[in-house]
């Protein structure tokens, strides 16, 4: 039974793992699917070459991306994926500093020391109750989470500003499964709220960043390389470039974080998941970071290190691609727009191209997790480089996609080094749930004891 107005909302938000099987089923034909949610007509889109469609037609008389289906009450208009054109091109080049090989390398050093961090307290937590696995999927977000705020805005933020910040995106994060009710109570509008206070934050952060770098600091943070440019152009051209002011900073801030997030909690959670499920792939990976890095060495991870991993980095990829994290890209349709010959969506619908789907779509064997399908002799990621969406396509591809695999690669060689693990294996516990990227179902129980003789000591010194 389908309600008025309400439509097939109440499975979407009570089962949404079957709801998106059930369209990728009713899709398998022709490439997409039709449904109704909340008053609004979703097109749900299995076709990669579609998909791509989609993609290369983000501008105002096609399509805009909106993250969420009801992204824009929840994010405010200073966003950069509603973004078009020159406009849209100009941020993008403006963000270019900030994933250079010198700050990806800055970035890198203060992802292994944050990982290390967490990865003791992990294991100190499981050696307390042996015979009682521990869920890594909260875990695993408090570390992302502690990874990004040091990552992308270092020393701007307080230890009090951080456990504020903190809760807000909590609220925020359960928000986006929760239905568009923006009213006093509901998870939706304290979604909203929390979102309004994380951009006022990160405004702050931004000026107190922009401050430091006209004064001739060096950079130490995300934010740090992005004011750097901005002041040097500001200093050339004695006018400030389209989109600085504070508040616009912030906001793209809060854009950063929301993509690295959840993502990279999801693809952590399945990179634990499935090499327990595959010891021959886990051995191989032990055996290639035990010929580069050493524990005891007591040294960072260099970027030259981590170039030579890869294996590990094929692992990293397979991850993104056998479980893609973000599953659907939302956009809304702001004209009727041809999708083929004989459809045509609707003005104002919600389109969600599924890179999951296309990720099962031309590779070899796609059903199997072959880490072994990026390597030089196969290069299945060139082949089949149209069905590889995890980051999207056209304009608005992730702008951070080498900083997110680094940060997978990273802790896959630290997690696999450091401790032995075993999945607490119960019937279904792998199925996929939806929180809001998607995660194993039982949230990845585990297992955990140290590995090495000794942890590292590592430093930014």
């Amino acid at each position: 039974m389908v309600l008025p107005f309400v439509g097939n909302a109440i499975p979407l938000v009570r089962k949404p793992t079957r709801f998106w099987e059930l369209q990728a089923e009713l899709a398998a034909s022709v490439g997409f699917s039709v449904n109704y949610v909340i008053g609004r007509f979703i097109v749900f889109v299995r076709n990669s070459e579609l998909s791509h469609l989609i993609f290369a037609n983000v501008r105002p008389d096609a399509f805009l991306l909106v993250g969420h289906p009801f992204g824009k009450k929840l994010f405010g208009e200073h966003n950069m994926i509603y973004m078009f054109g020159q406009d849209h091109k100009d941020l993008r080049r403006q963000i270019a500093p900030n994933f250079t090989p010198r700050a990806l390398s800055t970035y890198s050093a203060l992802q292994q020391i944050i990982i290390l961090k967490h990865l003791k307290s992990w294991e100190r937590l499981s050696s307390e109750s042996l015979a009682e696995p521990i869920s890594l999927r909260l875990l695993v977000r408090e570390m992302n989470l502690e990874t990004s705020q040091t990552v992308f805005i270092g020393r701007y933020l307080s230890r009090e500003a951080r456990e504020k910040f903190r809760d807000d995106y909590n609220l925020f994060n359960t928000g986006l499964l929760k239905l568009p009710f923006d009213l006093p109570g509901f998870g939706f509008r304290n979604a909203r709220l929390a979102v309004d206070r994380l951009i006022k934050t990160l405004t702050d952060c931004a000026a107190q960043s922009k401050k430091r770098m006209s004064e001739g600091d060096e950079p130490s943070c995300l934010i740090d390389f992005w004011m750097q440019e901005t002041v040097r152009e500001i200093s050339e051209s004695k006018t400030a470039p389209p989109h600085s002011t504070d508040e616009e900073i912030g906001s793209y801030l809060f854009d950063f974080l929301f993509a690295a997030q959840d993502a990279s909690t999801s693809s952590l959670l399945w990179a634990v998941s499935l090499l327990d499920s595959h010891p021959d792939v886990l051995l191989k990976v032990r055996d290639e970071v035990s010929r580069i890095w050493s524990p005891e060495s007591d040294v960072l991870i260099s970027t030259e290190q981590l170039r030579e991993m890869k294996y590990t980095r094929a692992v990293a990829r397979e991850v993104v691609r056998y479980r893609a994290p973000a599953t659907l890209v939302p956009h809304i349709a702001m004209e009727d727009f041809p999708l083929t010959e004989s459809y045509t969506i609707p003005k104002g619908s919600i389109v969600f191209p599924s890179v999951y789907e296309s990720s099962f779509q031309g590779f070899t064997e796609a059903d199997r997790f072959e880490p072994e399908r990026f390597s030089v002799e196969r290069q299945e990621d060139v082949i089949f480089k149209r069905n590889y969406l995890a980051f999207g396509a056209g304009p608005h591809q992730c702008v951070g996609q080498r900083y997110a695999l680094n940060h997978l690669v990273l802790f896959i060689a630290m997690f696999v080094t450091l401790l032995d693990f075993k999945r607490h294996q119960t019937d279904g516990c792998d199925e996929i749930m939806y929180c809001p990227t998607i995660c194993p179902k039982d949230g990845c129980k585990v297992f955990l004891s140290r590995r090495c003789p000794r942890y590292p000591n590592l430093s930014l010194n």
